[in-house]
């Protein structure tokens, strides 16, 4: 895990070796560990020009001869794997012909590095960097296929003159990018890309929408600040230096996509190689030369991955450190689940409460860390998760994310299977699943019913009632909500011929709600220099689930059968059988009404807020009111108001 960042100069002007610096600096909390920078030209005569440490103490030097280069890389290291000088970054190849800025962990890199020996090619690191760089030696582009990991890196290919950039398959690993006056800027993080003093720092109208309407977030290439796009998931994209790029923007094209049609039909099939996938995900992601553990919500996916971890630690090694989420409220409160996974296994717990006060008074710190605001408090709950990680000297931290997407964890996944029942007229098969859910669950919540109607309605109709639900008509701008739906096409993904609902949902799922889940846990980890991993996205087990027939995932109530069955008798029974679900819950609507309200009530009757564009400051002042009085359930609303404002004031104004 790692900083990247780098311009490529596509005109004639001198590359700006000052800004390459400011943006690599402000992404040291990424990589402590060390810094370099490669200056690169296109004749093939001119050797790239690399600095293996601090710019600082050479650029007033040499930045008049660096800046006639075209492409500048910048890098933070974090090491993870190799601890030895010979990771150092940017890694030039074997033979100097390639160059890359790397940001990941690619987890079979020992089997690649084994095949591409074979294949005749030398190394000098045991790093997954020079993995990577071999492996496009050997195979071009075609090299991402046969990564296993999470990635974003851009290379420089001297041999062709062009930088190619990559993002790995679920947007494990960020990449943002802006293109204009010649030239392209790339980082890791957006807030390196507004070191460039010359940058706008205006929030995007359209994205600014969505966040209040929807809470939705990295759902497509477009950021919250106009003109810095991203990478999507699985995309690539290619800058010639020939003269060609200086005036469009970049293409990315797409190497990856996950299909959803159900192959696999029975259990017996299905529940072994489940288990045989997850165990051999989760060996891999182990792999590090610095302490690693887990997060551990009590939850099955969470506990799964510490129940695997604990069963491949070898005897005598020390027992997998894991971090919970706790509060005294046993409404919000897994540590009965958790605390039987820690029996069980044997594993260091520390329990983690986080406190309202404290997490207002680093708020603005928070949202400096994501680069945007947070759709949702549970995302304060993971900070505090991994600030205390983070103290207590961890360096590796595997999670659960994705498997909810996969195994029809969601609520309202669970609710388009039943729209697709009545959409094909099984009334009979829907009824009956609704009942069941009544019956463990106790009643159908507002999501899962959600899943239904959307399934059910057209799409104009759904969105009708979900602004009469968040009442979002009596608080938005009238001529803000008009300029944006003027002012272009829309940014959902359209249907597939032949899709059904829930195979719509779980691809919008992955492509849309998960990289968004994605960011927070990158931003997260990284405050405190901490690789996030998360083995239920390993490729392998994602394109499996998306072949099995949600009738082996859902099942007499119950969501995650197919998982609940591979970790049968590895998990505590207590906690296989839990029906209900949490995650990094946070007592959200309480603290809004509680110790966060005077800040709230503070901040929607700023001057600031209600010069803003957005929204009608006295209607959303009447509805907190409303909200405090217990006469209206918009809490997610309140807090997208307050997160947006606070995020403005600190990465905008």
């Amino acid at each position: 895990m790692c900083g990247i960042a780098g311009i490529v100069q596509l005109n004639d002007r001198p590359l700006d070796v000052t800004l390459l610096e400011a943006m690599t600096t402000a992404l040291a909390h990424r990589g402590p560990d060390g810094e370099g920078y490669l200056f690169a030209h296109p004749r093939a005569e001119e050797k790239p020009v690399t600095i293996p440490g601090p710019l600082r103490s050479s650029v007033t030097q040499v930045s008049r001869d660096l800046g006639r280069h075209r492409v500048g890389f910048g890098h933070r290291r974090l090491a993870i794997i190799d601890l030895t000088p010979l990771g150092r970054q940017p890694m030039g190849s074997d033979d100097g012909a390639v160059w890359i800025t790397y940001n990941g962990e690619v987890y079979n890199a020992p089997e690649l590095r084994r095949e591409l020996t074979s294949l005749g090619h030398h190394f000098r690191s045991t790093t997954d960097t020079e993995v990577v760089l071999e492996s496009y030696r050997e195979w071009d582009v075609g090299c991402l296929s046969r990564f296993n990991g999470m990635f974003a890196f851009a290379l420089w290919d001297r041999r062709n003159g062009l930088v190619w950039c990559a993002r790995d398959r679920f947007g494990m690993k960020p990449f943002y990018y802006r293109f204009g006056e010649g030239r392209f800027l790339f980082a890791s993080e957006i807030k390196a890309l507004l070191a460039d003093p010359g940058a706008r720092r205006a929030p995007n109208e359209r994205t600014v929408y969505e966040y209040l309407t929807r809470g939705r977030q990295d759902f497509c290439d477009e950021t919250m600040f106009e003109g810095v796009r991203q990478l999507g998931p699985g995309q690539s994209l290619c800058l010639r230096l020939d003269g060609s790029a200086a005036s469009e923007p970049p293409t990315a094209t797409r190497w990856w996509e996950l299909e959803t049609s159900p192959q696999v039909t029975t259990e017996a099939e299905a529940v072994p190689r489940l288990r045989e996938l997850l165990e051999d995900a989760v060996r891999l992601h182990m792999r590090a030369d610095v302490p690693i553990g887990s997060c551990l919500s009590g939850g099955l996916d969470s506990s799964s991955i510490v129940c695997l971890m604990s069963r491949m630690t070898p005897a005598g090694a020390s027992p997998v450190k894991t971090f919970t989420l706790c509060h005294g409220d046993s409404r919000y409160d897994e540590r009965p689940y958790s605390r039987a996974v820690v029996g069980q296994t044997g594993a260091l717990s520390q329990e983690v409460s986080p406190d309202p006060d404290q997490l207002m008074a680093r708020m603005s710190d928070l949202l400096w860390h994501q680069d945007e605001p947070v759709a949702g408090t549970s995302v304060l709950g993971q900070w505090a998760v991994m600030q205390a990680a983070g103290s207590a000297g961890v360096k590796v931290l595997l999670d659960g994310q994705g498997a909810d997407e996969m195994l029809l964890g969601y609520p309202g996944l669970w609710g388009s299977y039943v729209a697709d029942l009545l959409r094909g007229g099984h009334w009979i098969a829907g009824a009956r699943q609704w009942r069941a859910w009544q019956h463990v669950h106790g009643q159908v919540p507002p999501t899962a019913l959600a899943g239904v109607v959307r399934g059910l309605t057209p799409d104009a109709l759904a969105g009708g009632l979900r602004r009469r639900v968040t009442g979002e008509s009596a608080w938005m701008a009238p001529a803000f909500t008009q300029r944006v739906r003027e002012g272009g096409a829309s940014v959902d993904q359209p249907a597939r011929p032949g899709e059904s609902v829930l195979e719509g949902h779980i691809r919008r799922a992955v492509t849309e709600d998960l990289p968004a889940l994605l960011h927070y846990e990158d931003r997260n980890a990284m405050a405190v220099s901490i690789e996030a991993r998360v083995p239920f996205l390993d490729h392998r087990v994602v394109e499996f689930l998306a072949r099995v027939p949600p009738q082996l995932k859902i099942r007499e109530g119950m969501t995650k059968v197919l998982l609940r069955e591979a970790m049968r008798g590895i998990l505590p029974e207590s906690v296989r059988r839990r029906p209900d679900k949490m995650g990094f819950v946070m007592p959200e609507n309480d603290w809004l009404r509680g110790p966060w309200r005077s800040a709230i009530a503070e901040t929607l009757r700023s001057d600031r807020l209600c010069a803003r564009p957005y929204w009608r400051a006295d209607a959303m002042q009447t509805l907190f009111d409303r909200f405090c009085e217990r006469r209206s359930g918009i809490g997610p609303t309140v807090w997208r108001w307050v997160s947006l404002e606070w995020w403005m004031r600190r990465m905008c104004d």
